[in-house]
């Protein structure tokens, strides 16, 4: 029996972990229809400031984490709005998980400020928990509960990305994914 492919990405902050994910998925669209989130940068004067969450399928999207908003939740130097992630990325990662016309799962990401919402977790335990292939970004230094169990599934092969392997990391991934899924 063949395992479906689940890969979770990890990396240091900043290192390429979505920009990965997302040459994957340019590789692989005409083959494959991919469901799910991505969290994108917000950069203001070549800083980052802040990160949008964005439903891949129907391209809505929200501010989820900025210097600037007013919430009271707060991971490092941002500031959280769970309503934009219960909003957008949770739905997006649902219908991924449901819609039979998705092939592949997308979480981008599964870190500090996601984590804040127990819906988030809730997804991702079903994203992982079903028969399709899935997609992941991970933060790398969390001790969280959740990212230990997906570090520690037996079904989930975790890939390092670095400065060395970003270039090559994708095509990995690609035939990792090809493998899994003939």
């Amino acid at each position: 029996m063949v395992l479906t492919p689940k890969i979770g990405i990890t990396g240091a902050p900043k290192v390429g972990k979505t920009e990965a994910l997302i040459r994957v998925i340019k590789r692989l669209e005409n083959e494959f229809v991919f469901g799910g989130m991505i969290t994108e940068s917000i950069e203001r004067k070549g800083e980052r400031v802040g990160f949008k969450v964005v439903d891949w399928i129907t391209k809505k999207e929200g501010i989820f984490a900025h210097v600037d908003l007013d919430t009271i939740y707060r991971v490092g130097k941002y500031r959280i709005d769970l309503k934009v992630l219960e909003k957008i990325g949770i739905p997006a990662i649902q219908n991924a998980i449901d819609d039979e016309g998705i092939d592949i799962i997308i979480i981008d990401e599964v870190g500090k400020m996601e984590l804040e919402s127990k819906k988030f977790r809730e997804v991702v335990r079903k994203a992982l928990d079903s028969d399709k292939p899935l997609l992941l970004t991970l933060h790398k230094k969390s001790r969280d509960s959740l990212l230990q169990d997906i570090r520690n599934m037996d079904n989930v092969r975790i890939l390092e990305i670095t400065p060395v392997t970003r270039n090559i990391l994708p095509y990995k991934i690609d035939r990792i994914l090809k493998e899994g899924l003939r």
